[in-house]
């Protein structure tokens, strides 16, 4: 029987943020999700440079065999990870490109 649930999250940053700031996600993550008393940290890390991001993995394991719980949980760990990315200036990335023309 389903006692919990493992969720994993991918999500970049701008290629812009300084490499002091980079060092500083992982644990920015660790925190918001071991402030959700429903959650239960696996582990994040840098997990890639992507064609417009710096990409993170996070895994972490909801306490609940309950789907809308599990969802709140979710919700309040993403609201978490935003607001600590504000705090610090961190910006989420967006799919971008940029074009060199060379003259």
């Amino acid at each position: 029987k389903l006692k919990e649930r493992r969720v994993s999250l991918m999500f970049g940053v701008l290629y812009e943020t300084p490499h002091e700031l980079l060092k500083e996600i992982p644990g920015l993550i660790k925190r918001a999700v071991e402030g959700e008393e429903g959650a239960r940290i696996d582990r994040v890390h840098l997990a890639a440079y992507g064609p417009s991001s710096i990409d993170f993995e996070l895994v972490y394991y909801a306490l609940t065999d309950d789907y809308t719980l599990h969802m709140d949980i979710k919700e309040r760990i993403l609201l978490a990870i935003k607001e600590a990315f504000d705090e610090k200036g961190i910006e989420f990335a967006y799919p971008t490109q940029t074009l060199y023309v060379k003259k």
